[in-house]
């Protein structure tokens, strides 16, 4: 078995773990600081809109000698308008001028060819009308809105309420952190990057959801014992899955990051950009909230409960009893461990060094 299948196995099994939850300040820190850098990307630079969200027109022009910044020139010349120009694999150009009026597309049209010394008819022009684009924008967030009030009542339902409540900020998280990546970094925002977006939450759920199935099923008559508290067991259900949630992302992670820097950057295919950003930042992001947020959040919401009030209290007492026995002198023989004594970070008890306490008696041969 490789090393990392071997660690997979014994965080599985309890053998060792990390505690998550008992860090869970650290992670929200983390957490925080990251949000309010992307609520500052959104706020100072905002999201550059595709045509399909201000309405605007692309023109593709046939193959060319005029560089990308030369034309970059030319349609802002033409349209008064920031323009996008890409340089296609045929040697042709993609101008994009968004927040332009569709009855003035022939004017620049007609410019642009004078620019570019190509003939008007050459240029092929892609019109989208901003009411259209607004109509689009309204029916990705209405989508988004209804996704999350979806989600919402499933987790309620086959979990619990506070289940629900960490599912729905570990994904509301996500969406943040990649609205603002895409502020900050400048690329456009299209249908394609709604579909990224609405694929990661996803993910991401899914993530979150086979956490909490380890966590409910390991929290089944939780009161009835004295060895571990809610913080404990959450924080197995994590080290239990952690590796799973590792090999899947980076598995998932690999072909979107060749989609982003091999296709987006060094092939310069820029319109891979708009979903493969999404798809690279919110995988990320998702496989980060399942683990550092919504569950240690579940725990800290589960631990104002009265029960759970409780049951921390017997714990904390149980261990205290069994570190005084431990600590006073000739209580037992070196080597014993009191049944119900245990560690902080949960983990599976330690067998006795022996089995069988009878060795010591004596036994002769028959005569």
């Amino acid at each position: 078995m490789s090393k990392l299948g071997n660690i997979g196995a014994r965080l599985h099994r309890g053998e060792i773990s990390y505690d998550f939850v008992g860090k869970r300040r650290i992670w929200y820190g983390i957490s925080i600081l990251i949000t309010i850098t992307a609520i500052v990307g959104l706020a100072v630079r905002g999201l550059n809109m595709g045509i399909e969200f201000q309405g605007g027109a692309v023109f593709t022009t046939p193959k060319t000698s005029v560089s990308v910044a030369q034309a970059e020139q030319y349609a802002v010349q033409a349209s008064g308008h920031d323009a996008v120009v890409q340089k296609l694999g045929t040697g042709a150009l993609r101008i994009q001028i968004a927040g332009i009026d569709t009855g003035k597309s022939d004017a620049i049209k007609d410019t642009l060819a004078k620019d570019l010394n190509v003939g008007s008819e050459q240029i092929n022009a892609d019109l989208v009308g901003p009411s259209w684009g607004q109509q689009i924008a309204d029916k990705a967030w209405e989508g988004l809105g209804i996704f999350m009030v979806l989600v919402v009542i499933y987790l309620a339902i086959a979990f619990e309420w506070r289940m629900a409540v960490a599912a729905l900020v570990a994904l509301i998280h996500d969406i943040t952190i990649t609205t603002g990546i895409y502020a900050l970094v400048g690329f456009e925002v299209t249908p394609g990057t709604v579909i990224g977006l609405l694929t990661i939450l996803g993910y991401s759920l899914y993530d979150t959801v086979v956490v909490f199935d380890s966590l409910k099923e390991q929290t089944k008559d939780i009161t009835k014992q004295t060895r571990f508290t809610f913080s404990d067991i959450a924080n197995r259900s994590i080290n239990g899955t952690l590796v799973r949630s590792i090999n899947t992302t980076v598995v998932a992670l690999l072909p979107v990051a060749g989609l982003l820097f091999i296709g987006g950057g060094f092939l310069g295919a820029g319109t891979l950009n708009d979903i493969s950003l999404s798809l690279f930042v919110g995988l990320a992001a998702g496989a980060y909230s399942s683990i550092f947020i919504a569950t240690p959040l579940v725990a800290d919401l589960k631990e104002r409960e009265p029960a759970m009030k409780a049951l921390a209290k017997r714990v904390r007492a149980k261990r205290a009893q069994a570190a005084t026995e431990e600590d006073a002198p000739g209580t037992r023989s070196a080597g014993d461990e009191p049944e119900d004594a245990s560690p902080a970070v949960v983990g599976p008890r330690n067998q006795p060094a022996s089995r069988g306490r009878g060795r010591g008696r004596s036994s002769g041969k028959r005569r």
